[in-house]
């Protein structure tokens, strides 16, 4: 968890450091040579404060480096570092560690208290289809995966959730959460 902590406030500095448009035009304007404070400051019309208060911002995401040279401190872009971060912290495995914290079902649970009763009875089936869909996905729980129903023992099952069974079990087939042989002989939950 703390590691995931880490990563998130790493991600958060590296796009704060991205998030300002001048800070962006420095970046470019490193991108081309290294410069010093005074040299992107008359570039930009800038105050060398402000420039310096944001090469110190890019420093400390490490997407910067200065090194002495005479009396100025010269900057330069750090491409390889750029381009490890965005490749670490933006890659496919990595970034959903990002949302790991968030109630993803939430949505679901906030469907699922609206339409249903306490005891497990479709009150009514919402005229959206991404909620109809939230309640489908509750309901094709009771079918196990891999094994085939009846029509009769599909209905029976369904009975549990509304009398409607047959708009269920279309519906159930329309979004795919069930597949039906020939003319409805056999049911089974989709995989």
């Amino acid at each position: 968890m703390n590691e995931i902590n880490e990563n998130n406030q790493e991600l958060l500095e590296f796009f704060k450091a991205l998030a300002d448009a001048n800070r962006l035009k420095i970046i470019g304007l490193l991108a081309q040579s290294p410069s010093t404070v005074e040299q992107i400051s008359s570039a930009l019309n800038l105050h060398s404060s402000t420039v310096s208060h944001h090469l110190a911002r890019l420093a400390k995401a490490g997407l910067v480096s200065a090194r002495p040279d005479s009396y100025y401190s010269v900057y330069q872009l750090e491409t390889k570092q750029l381009e490890a971060m965005a490749q670490r912290m933006l890659a496919r495995e990595t970034l959903p560690a990002v949302a790991e914290e968030v109630d993803v079902d939430a949505y679901d649970r906030k469907v699922l208290k609206a339409y249903m009763t306490s005891d497990g009875k479709v009150r009514a089936f919402p005229t959206q289809q991404k909620k109809l869909e939230v309640i489908l996905r509750h309901v094709v729980q009771v079918f196990e995966p891999g094994q085939r129903y009846t029509e009769k023992q599909v209905n029976e099952k369904l009975l549990h959730f509304n009398e409607d069974t047959a708009q269920l079990r279309r519906s159930l087939v329309e979004f795919g959460l069930m597949q039906r042989q020939g003319g409805g002989g056999e049911y089974w939950r989709s995989e």
